[in-house]
């Protein structure tokens, strides 16, 4: 009978082993599968971004007994059928509307359909207009916001693991994860958001922690190859991956779970749209960033090294070792 606890044990000790290095032209066959398939998706189906990046009208009702959205929605497109809406609910009795940009004539049109709908006084609907360009010093700031983590996390992983290519290995599996869940996430057609905005960073920050406690076994495991470890960098590399599988499952399920909860309640139970840009974000982050340490990070880190002339050189003499050692059994 299957034990997961014995899975772990004999993960930890090697005497089962996930070939993560082993089969890595495979792992990285796969990796750029889908980043080319999350570059096709943005391209054959760009995302839409939301009335703070676009710019739009906005409507909010307060005084609702019952803050039902869909009425907001429905009552919206009675006066403009083609419009995009977004609502959400604020606070107990107030309901948020989102739309295009809309004319004078069709504002007041649907200001007065919204309070009638909801039965308040026209006076507790008030309008507002949101221009691009708030959407333009958001996007300007998250990119700078990005490249400034980037460079710090190249710096500090560089200095905390004494390597560059641990770095390197870093940053490329931040970037895997950053288009493939951006491009599940337009797949999906759900519109960029700043909430879907912070999503995406948060998750880096996930895969970050990730990816280091991975990182820091990796070093553990590394730090005595050769005749001592009787391991290869490959295989030590490999080892240290297989020792924290169960701990990257458990802890990705454990993130996973209370973020999918939000958004399967949000989406298919009460069909509304809040938190729902979010925790897909994070949802899809999440699973993607466990796969991409996994599966990219750490094998990469492993071909990126294993190449030195000192490791190849230790290596070597280790393999040799075990041909005399067969040969003579």
């Amino acid at each position: 009978m299957f034990s997961m606890n014995k899975f772990g044990n004999d993960l930890y000790t090697g005497k089962v082993s996930v070939p993560f290095v082993r089969r890595r032209r495979l792992w990285f066959f796969i990796a750029i599968a889908l980043v080319l398939g999350a570059v096709a998706v943005l391209l054959i189906k760009p995302p839409q971004f939301s009335i703070e990046f676009t710019g739009g009208s906005q409507f909010t009702v307060s005084g609702v007994e019952a803050p039902d959205q869909l009425v907001a929605g429905d009552t919206v497109r009675e006066i403009v059928p083609n419009a995009t809406t977004k609502v959400t609910t604020v606070g107990d009795d107030a309901v948020r509307v989102q739309t295009d940009q809309m004319s004078e004539t069709e504002t007041r049109e649907v200001a007065a359909a919204l309070a009638d709908a909801y039965k308040v006084d026209p006076a507790e609907v008030t309008t507002s207009f949101i221009g691009p360009t708030w959407g333009a010093d958001v996007t300007r700031q998250s990119l700078v916001g990005l490249g400034i983590f980037l460079a710090l996390t190249f710096i500090i992983l560089a200095v905390y693991f004494r390597t560059w290519k641990m770095s390197v290995a870093a940053i490329i599996g931040l970037v895997d994860v950053l288009i493939v869940s951006v491009g599940i996430y337009s797949l999906a057609g759900f519109e960029i958001s700043p909430a879907a905005v912070i999503g995406f960073l948060t998750i880096l920050a996930y895969s970050l922690y990730d990816t280091t406690v991975v990182f820091d076994k990796i070093r553990e495991t590394t730090f005595e190859d050769g005749l001592k470890s009787g391991r290869t960098f490959a295989e030590s590399v490999e080892l240290g991956v297989n020792q924290t599988l169960i701990r990257s499952i458990n802890t990705s399920i454990v993130a996973v779970l209370p973020v999918a909860a939000i958004l399967f309640i949000g989406v298919f139970w009460l069909g509304a749209d809040t938190l729902s840009d979010i925790s897909l974000s994070i949802t899809v982050g999440i699973i993607v960033a466990a796969y991409s340490t996994l599966f990219v990070a750490s094998p990469l880190y492993a071909v990126l090294r294993e190449r030195e002339p000192e490791l190849r050189a230790r290596d070597a003499k280790l393999l040799e070792a075990r041909e005399l050692a067969f040969v003579d059994a």
